[in-house]
């Protein structure tokens, strides 16, 4: 009983960490371009491209959904680059608890078979 709350838990928290992609992502966005459009540009340009990318190969319901190796490529980019995001406009702190969580979230669904 308890093994089944914490694997719904971990599948809950792999949801909430696909929302923190898309801030993380318009975050970056919103503080790397140089020019007002071009910020807005990438703020709402990179998390769309994520939900595309994540909606065709990622997600549980994809009409393409990756496998092996590759859905492991594809986490580890998706869940990566926000990350490395974070970290370049100066969120240090968040940009490596984001990917220790993620790390830690990705051995627990790989360990039961999420």
């Amino acid at each position: 009983m308890a093994l089944m709350v914490m694997k719904n838990a971990n599948l809950a928290l792999r949801f909430l960490l696909e929302l923190c992609v898309l801030f993380a992502l318009g975050y970056w966005g919103f503080q790397t371009g140089q020019t007002m459009i071009v910020r807005i540009v990438l703020g709402i340009g990179a998390p769309v491209v994520a939900i595309v990318i994540w909606a065709l190969l990622g997600a549980p319901k994809a009409p393409w959904q990756l496998k092996g190796a590759s859905r492991f490529l594809l986490e580890v980019v998706f869940f990566g680059l926000p990350a490395v995001a974070l970290f370049v406009v100066g969120q240090h702190i968040l940009g490596i608890a984001f990917a220790l969580v993620f790390v830690l979230n990705t051995i627990l669904i790989y360990m039961w078979s999420q």
